[in-house]
């Protein structure tokens, strides 16, 4: 703490959960921001007049910038200070926004994206590390990271719920522009509330070269998985970005082995507990942001849903996400090893998951859908929330920024991987069935039937892939993490090497 009297650490103390309601805010503002522009994307295109080639750009532009430049952000973070660049990175969010929401032409909602989501690979690792050097406490950090865990968790299912209803009964242009309120409440609150504690920047030279290759290899694999969606894992552009991508994130790691202040100190990536995290939650992201669009689709297309009834149908799904974080994580959390909730938690997510593989043209919301999203909000919520808090426990307050960084990075690619393994997936699944079944379909009814059937088909052998990527993830956590719990005493700072069971050693993805 900056101040040491026995009255300004109880004022502190009072602050760190006010700062508590601002830092979740602003992580609300850009978990729904990923959801809330793909409901309203078909207007805008239409307004803009945005081609059907093109129209990917309005989120690949945000994802690259989002996810190439993270690293970046949270280096920055440890060098300014967490309060300093996460009210900077609101500030730029808003006026991004602002300037998307007034979009005149595709290029200039192109550019206002990409603005956003550079503001937002500066503003996430700072929120997360402002929680984390500020709540040490253990039975506090619980709570804390139980409540951004089930925000961060269910933030995006909100979002189609407000984007059915700013798309539906307002306009497409409310989709960014209700960005802005979020983001002054956010960056006003943080400015008079947070008091970052002292000693924990690192003022050390950027590494210029580290910076350089990893933003360019983080954007060649975010993009290649990218135009793998779109143009096939054997297109010669496709293939040449995860050469590149391969080629310069192998130099990035050399670099950072030589360099005196690296961009991303090895310390952070190599502790056991902490990669053990950082891989499972990344492949955990890949089966749920798949599964999240192929709901989405079974929803509104096979079903009929309007987009605001399918931002409800996902409501179950956010509160079994709010149980599991904010009720058995944080109560378990300082009683039971991170791996007793992280593996079990995948599990759980992976029977809600199997659940859906199910699915057919007329199953009933009630009696499959219902009980597969409560039992993947379960377990996702339970696992997600102590896995964002040991993704930054033990670490040192110089690093916090980069190791925040570290958790949104395996989120995003693995977003990235997510979306376009398991639309690939589905995609052949699908052309394979109609093809098999089309020549019975002797009417154009039966060949629409048969071209549903096809698509749910489809859907439904993605998700039997992603069960599997649960029960790996599940795996991984199983046989990496060897952290005990998080006592009740103040956490470890340091590396965390050889800390036993009372306190738990640092660890951990969105």
């Amino acid at each position: 703490m900056s101040e040491t009297t026995p009255a300004t650490v109880g004022t502190a103390d009072a602050n760190r959960w006010k700062a508590l309601v601002f830092i979740a805010l602003a992580q609300l503002m850009v978990v729904l921001d990923a959801t809330i522009v793909n409901i309203a994307l078909p207007s805008a295109q239409q307004d803009l007049g945005i081609s059907d080639g093109n129209r990917q750009w309005v989120v690949t532009a945000y994802a690259l910038a989002f996810g190439g430049l993270l690293l970046f952000g949270g280096r920055i973070a440890d060098l300014w200070g967490r309060k300093r660049a996460f009210v900077v990175g609101l500030t730029g969010f808003a006026a991004a926004s602002a300037l998307g929401g007034a979009a005149t032409t595709g290029a200039m909602m192109f550019g206002a994206r990409a603005l956003q989501g550079v503001f937002g690979a500066l503003l996430a690792p700072a929120a997360l590390s402002l929680l984390a050097v500020m709540f040490t406490d253990a039975k506090e950090r619980a709570k804390a990271f139980g409540i951004y865990g089930a925000i961060a968790g269910g933030g995006g299912a909100v979002g189609f719920i407000l984007g059915g209803v700013l798309t539906e009964y307002l306009d497409w242009r409310w989709t960014f522009f209700v960005n802005i309120p979020f983001a002054v409440v956010a960056a006003l609150g943080a400015y008079f509330v947070i008091r970052e504690p002292e000693g924990g920047r690192n003022r050390n030279p950027l590494d210029l070269p580290g910076v350089l290759l990893s933003t360019l290899g983080l954007v060649s694999l975010v993009y290649g998985f990218t135009r793998a969606e779109s143009d096939g894992w054997g297109d010669t552009t496709t293939v040449s970005l995860f050469v590149a991508s391969a080629v310069l994130l192998i130099a990035f790691v050399v670099t950072e082995t030589r360099v005196k202040a690296p961009l991303l100190p090895l310390r952070v990536v190599t502790d056991r507990n902490r990669g053990g995290i950082y891989l499972s939650l990344g492949i955990a992201i890949i089966a749920m942001f798949g599964t999240f669009l192929f709901l989405t689709y079974y929803l509104q297309v096979i079903k009929g849903y309007s987009p605001i009834k399918t931002g409800f149908a996902f409501l179950p799904m956010i509160a079994g996400m709010m149980v599991g974080s904010t009720q058995i994580g944080t109560r378990l959390m300082t009683r039971v090893p991170a791996r007793m909730l992280m593996g079990p938690g995948f599990l759980v997510a992976a029977a809600g998951m199997l659940l859906l593989t199910r699915l057919e043209i007329g199953s009933s919301y009630a009696s499959t859908v219902l009980p597969a999203m409560l039992l993947l909000g379960l377990g996702m919520g339970t696992a997600f929330m102590p896995a964002m808090s040991l993704a930054t426990l033990g670490v040192e307050p110089r690093d916090a920024g980069v190791a925040s960084a570290m958790v949104n990075t395996s989120q995003q690619v693995g977003g990235a991987i997510g979306t376009a393994l398991l639309n690939t997936i589905a995609a052949s699944a699908t052309t394979s069935y109609i093809k098999d079944h089309i020549a019975t379909a002797t009417s154009k009814p039966k060949q629409q039937l048969v071209q549903m059937q096809g698509m749910v088909h489809g859907y439904t052998n993605a998700i039997w892939f992603a069960v599997g990527m649960l029960v790996l993830a599940a795996a991984i956590v199983v046989t990496l993490v060897n952290a005990g719990h998080q006592g009740a005493g103040p956490v470890a700072s340091g590396d965390g090497e050889g800390v036993e069971d009372e306190v738990a050693v640092p660890v951990i993805a969105h």
